[in-house]
């Protein structure tokens, strides 16, 4: 499957627009996990394996792939890395937490 693009049709929206394209990404399993072990900087896919229990190999790389395709992450002598994209995206996520943090205790 191919990484989710804004002005192509995208499951569960065919009107292309970015946030629609977005959330397609970010809502397959494994891909908020994975851009969240790479906040603090490059790692390895063996060492991404071994932070995401129950993550298979095969999925891990489609995921990759994705990533990658979007503009989010690269791949480095180092291991995977947050592009300045990507790590936009982590900032973006932060009013999420803080959210989801707020909800947590309401319940």
């Amino acid at each position: 499957m191919a990484a989710p693009r804004p002005g192509h049709p995208v499951r569960g929206s065919t009107t292309g627009r970015p946030l629609m394209a977005a959330l397609d990404l970010l809502g397959r399993r494994w891909t908020l996990r994975i851009v969240w072990e790479l906040r603090d900087g490059p790692v390895r896919a063996r060492a991404l394996l071994a932070r995401c229990q129950g993550l298979s190999s095969s999925v891990l790389y489609q995921r990759l792939g994705e990533l990658t395709a979007a503009g989010l992450i690269t791949a480095t002598d180092d291991g995977y890395a947050l592009t300045p994209l990507g790590t936009g995206l982590r900032g973006a996520l932060g009013p999420l937490d803080a959210w989801a943090t707020e909800w947590a205790e309401s319940q």
